[in-house]
């Protein structure tokens, strides 16, 4: 009878490890082919990528492709043909569109509506029925950013600010916020004053200090980009110090980044949390749900954050309870 059960066992272990090796060698089950906005290296759209990858790398072969648009918009509209032309190569069971100008260069005239392949949005800022959403094929993530939420935390750091202005790319996600600011600033506990968009480096600096006479405090979204003295694209981490330094008030901001490079404080969003959602909606959707039962939604949480170096420069002693859950940084060079 022992031999017997150790015959049985080992057969059962064999059996196991043929099963295990044969599903090692099998396809992924699903094909995503992801659209990037913006280039590969830029900071927000690396954290949606963890939040994609985070629900569907385990599952599915993924196809990351880059629009560029931060560093070269004229180039978009042709990087997006030849992602339509992967697209017919590729197959994808599932396609991510991440941020409002692949929306615009890729989704509205190549896939909304002429494809049954289902697609999901993260990161858009625009309201949705700039680009015909929902559509048969196409839900996803409305980007909100937490512009009320961060200007109450930058007047209980500093509770002189009054007044705002802003600083922005201008592109579609920003000017996407700035519809957002429009609709709500009636609600906001600083007064809007306006806001600039710059296309270079020494532009942004003459705004910034006709700004400073008017606002207490600066909004700036990221900036990448924008171009230096010679032309060539710079950073948000090249570009926000020599901002803030010529500011020489109160910043606040939407994303990690910004916060890390430079800005005072913000309620930050997440890719990580848009990413992971549109990535999850996608799984529905390739599973069998129908797209109209996978309603538009939007990111939904924020989180504190503080450059105590910033802080420190600033002279601002804040009370000790208005710091709870709050991440602190330095100023990275």
């Amino acid at each position: 009878m022992s031999r017997k059960r150790s015959i049985a066992f080992l057969t059962a272990l064999f059996l196991m490890f043929i099963c295990l090796f044969s599903r090692s060698g099998e396809a992924a089950p699903y094909k995503v082919l992801v659209v990037m906005s913006y280039h590969e290296s830029y900071p927000w759209g690396m954290e949606i990528k963890e939040g994609i990858d985070a629900e569907l790398a385990g599952i599915s072969t993924l196809k990351y492709v880059y629009l560029d648009t931060k560093n070269n918009s004229g180039g978009g509209a042709e990087k997006a043909k030849k992602f339509y032309d992967l697209y017919r190569e590729f197959r994808p069971d599932g396609v991510i569109a991440a941020d409002d100008a692949a929306q615009s260069l890729f989704v509205v005239p190549y896939l909304k509506n002429k494809v049954p392949t289902p697609v999901m949005f993260c990161g858009v800022n625009e309201e949705p029925d700039v680009y015909g959403y929902p559509a048969t094929n196409v839900s996803g993530v409305l980007e909100r950013v937490h512009i009320k939420e961060s200007l109450a935390f930058l007047q209980q750091l500093s509770p002189s600010v009054k007044s705002f202005g802003c600083i922005m790319k201008n592109d579609p996600s920003s000017r996407g916020i700035l519809t957002q600011i429009h609709q709500e600033s009636v609600s906001y506990s600083a007064r809007f004053v306006e806001a600039r968009f710059p296309g270079t480096l020494v532009e942004a600096l003459a705004m910034v200090k006709k700004m400073k006479t008017k606002c207490d405090a600066l909004f700036l979204t990221p900036l990448d980009g924008l171009k230096g003295a010679h032309g060539e694209a710079l950073t948000t981490q090249d570009v926000t110090p020599v901002l803030v330094r010529a500011f020489g008030k109160p910043t606040t901001s939407e994303n990690s980044f910004n916060v890390r490079s430079g800005v005072l404080c913000a309620v930050i969003k997440t890719g990580q949390e848009q990413g992971s959602t549109a990535a999850k909606m996608l799984l529905k959707a390739m599973g069998g749900t129908p797209v109209k039962e996978l309603p538009i939604t939007r990111n939904q949480y924020g989180k504190r954050m503080i450059n105590v170096s910033v802080m420190n420069r600033l002279k601002i002693k804040p009370k000790p309870y208005f710091l709870i859950d709050t991440e602190f940084v330095g100023e990275e060079k």
